[in-house]
């Protein structure tokens, strides 16, 4: 089962076809419940406070440097306590490798990162 919230990137109509091709279930959180999800509501908080409103992107590629930093320091420095207290890189290292399914679309391509995007109307 998948969790998530009623935003429009999860609520596509492409999401749903993708969602009925495959063999579990999809239940979206209360609206404006986001304690329902408070896992990832956690950590876009905290990504948020300690990153995005701590720093001014001067470009996409500054923006990337800057956010890789702060995962690279979530992952690696800092001891969680709902991880026992551990880093969670270490944690992972003793976890049982499983099998990672396919994506089901394909990386970006970073050379298209100028490539011009549709606006709301389009």
């Amino acid at each position: 089962m998948i969790v998530s919230d009623n935003g429009t990137e999860f609520t596509s109509n492409a999401v749903l076809e993708w969602v009925q091709d495959r063999t579990f279930d999809w239940h979206y959180i209360a609206p404006g419940k986001p304690t329902q999800n408070a896992f990832c509501e956690a950590f876009n908080g905290r990504f948020r406070d300690e990153c995005l409103n701590e720093n001014l992107f001067r470009d996409l590629a500054h923006a990337r440097h800057l956010i890789g930093a702060w995962v690279t320091d979530y992952n690696t420095r800092r001891p969680h306590s709902a991880l026992g207290y551990q880093r969670p890189a270490a944690f992972a290292a003793t976890c049982q490798p499983h099998r990672v399914p396919k994506p089901v679309a394909s990386t970006a391509r970073l050379s298209n990162i100028n490539a011009p995007v549709l606006d709301q109307t389009g």
